[in-house]
């Protein structure tokens, strides 16, 4: 998942529910078909072979490691997932994993590989656009984001988060934008973004730039909500 999210703003109320079973039944549903975010990521992902190596910070924030500790027991919600890595590696820690994309190809290939690693029964597969997605307040444990960034959403993750839970979040810098010029600056961190806005009561873990050559800098987010 190298390429950025952050255009995956879109209409309200379009979200279609799937979990690993098969494909939904889309009778009486709205769906994402003709949607220009859906239409731009399926070719996107159409094109590639995923890894379906887990995010460096999935992996921090699930590992022994983490101030403070892992994420207390509880469901995972990994948000523009993509074919993710990082959803199968919550899932295969004994986790249950909603993963939400607008990209029903990268939501298909998740489940395929998902099914072969026998782990289906832990993730649903959540076809939406995340303007139009609302998880349950304190309904997660580790509420993931990575490679996308709207303010908006943003906020709806970190009510998500369970008392105890972690947000973990990673999205470009307004650095990036000497390396690409032409990366939207909304989708763009701005100065001490995400951390400086977080709900009252988050504890920042940790905060830090990363250099990405080629595709510009990022800044990833670790913050847990009080118990």
């Amino acid at each position: 998942m190298t390429e950025e999210r952050g255009e995956r703003a879109g209409r309200p109320d379009l979200a279609e529910h799937r979990d690993l079973a098969g494909r939904p039944d889309l009778a009486g549903q709205r769906d994402l078909a003709g949607h220009p975010d859906q239409l731009r990521w399926d070719a996107r992902y159409a094109g590639a072979a995923p890894s379906f190596r887990p995010h460096p910070l999935a992996e921090q924030a699930l590992g022994p490691d983490l101030p403070g500790g892992p994420p207390p027991a509880g469901p995972v919600a990994d948000l523009a997932s993509g074919p993710s890595g990082s959803a199968l590696l919550a899932a295969a820690l004994g986790r249950q994993v909603t993963a939400v994309d607008v990209s029903a190809v990268a939501l298909d290939l998740l489940g395929q590989e998902a099914r072969r690693r026998g782990l289906a029964g832990r993730i649903t597969l959540v076809h939406a656009d995340l303007a139009s997605w609302h998880p349950d307040p304190a309904g997660y444990s580790l509420v993931l984001c990575t490679g996308f960034w709207d303010p908006a959403v943003f906020a709806v993750a970190a009510r998500a988060v369970a008392p105890g839970g972690v947000l973990g979040w990673e999205a470009f810098t307004e650095a990036a934008r000497r390396t690409r010029p032409t990366l939207n600056p909304a989708w763009c961190l701005g100065a001490g973004e995400p951390g400086r806005l977080l709900p009252g009561g988050f504890t920042v873990l940790t905060q830090q730039d990363q250099p990405d050559p080629g595709h510009g800098e990022r800044r990833r987010l670790l913050a847990r909500r009080p118990h």
